[in-house]
This record gives C-alpha cells, structure tokens and sequence, in this order.
C-alpha cells in the first residue's frame, strides 16, 4: 500500500519526514525530487544516525515501488518507527504542492 502524495507532502512539511530516494545514484541523477536524499535500497541496511534520524518519519520511494517496499521493511527492523512507502517517484507529481 503506498502513501498518497497528498499525505506525503504534509509529513514531510508539518513532521519534518525525511524523503529517501532508494533508488542507484544514476537513476537519482537523472530525475532528483526536492528535498530528497539518495540512499540507494543496496546500502540501506547500513544506514547510520548520521544519515537517517530514527525520531522522524521516513518516506521511501523509487522507480516502481517495489524496491521502497523492500527498503521500509529493512527501514522497520532496524528500529524506525515510522517508515512511509510513496511508491513510484511519479507519485509526486499527481498532487499540487501545498
């Protein structure tokens, strides 16, 4: 299930979520959302504190959605309580921004 835009634009604003890109740092390259990071799905198991903070949302998103679903679920077990898939990055053009 991913999170609709809408709902991803007010965590990122009102809760200061963080918007993670997990997609290769080529796909990245070629088509960046503002404000997002890039930690791409092969190194998110080694994400540190200084990358992500565990007290803040976390939105995950990639090409197709699958990759972000895998990387939430890693995102989970390392302790992060509150992981949002958006799926595709398209997603973020299917609302206004606010």
């Amino acid at each position: 299930m991913f999170t609709a835009c809408e709902d991803v634009k007010r965590l990122i604003k009102e809760k200061n979520a963080q918007f993670v890109d997990v997609r290769t740092p080529e796909e990245f390259a070629m088509s960046k959302l503002p404000g997002a990071v890039n930690i791409p799905l092969q190194d998110i198991d080694r994400v540190g504190d200084s990358m992500l903070n565990k007290d803040l949302p976390v939105i995950v998103f990639c090409r197709s959605g699958q990759r972000s679903h895998m990387a939430m679920q890693i995102l989970l077990s390392l302790g992060f309580g509150e992981v949002y898939n958006m799926g595709p990055y398209q997603a973020w053009y299917q609302c206004p921004d606010e």
